[in-house]
């Protein structure tokens, strides 16, 4: 649940669980801010020690973006592209302390995952989608408490690894 594309990439899904419930005119401004977003701040120099709150941050805007679906209007078009940014930020945090430039593609491909929502938001079938957001809001929670929680065996390297 630790570096590589998997923390971006559930975000990324996030954003797009997301748009499914936002105005269509904020689809694509929200795709180029979360891409470009994700690409330039992949490429900056990130201080290491800032790794456990990169992870922290990233985890929690995952649950925090996942449970905009769950707004009774869904997100504006604003907010979307705010959602966007934010995923943009953390995502490429992750990937520049801890992934490597392929995470990208492999996390921003998960944005696409609006066009399936979408179509199933249309059919007024939306609690498929929001019961998905809810289960990437467990697991986002899971993962950020798991880092506070005493080490156990098996769950980290000891001395004989």
């Amino acid at each position: 649940m630790r570096g590589g594309a998997l923390p971006p990439a559930l975000l990324c899904a996030a954003v797009g669980l997301a748009l499914a419930f936002a105005p269509r005119r904020a689809w694509l401004p929200s795709l180029v801010t979360v891409t470009g977003t994700t690409i330039v701040l992949a490429a900056l120099p990130i201080p290491r020690e800032w790794l456990e709150g990169v992870f922290l941050g990233c985890w929690a805007s995952v649950a925090a973006t996942a449970a905009t679906v769950h707004l009774p209007r869904g997100p504006t078009a604003s907010g979307a592209v705010g959602l966007s940014l934010n995923a943009g930020l953390w995502s490429g945090a992750e990937v520049a302390l801890a992934g490597s430039r392929l995470d990208i593609a492999k996390a921003l491909v998960c944005v696409l995952l609006f066009v399936p929502a979408a179509f199933i938001v249309d059919w007024r079938a939306p609690i498929i989608v929001k019961v998905v957001a809810s289960w990437l809001i467990a697991v986002a929670i899971l993962a950020a408490t798991l880092q506070f929680l005493p080490v156990t065996p098996g769950y980290l390297p000891d001395h004989l690894d």
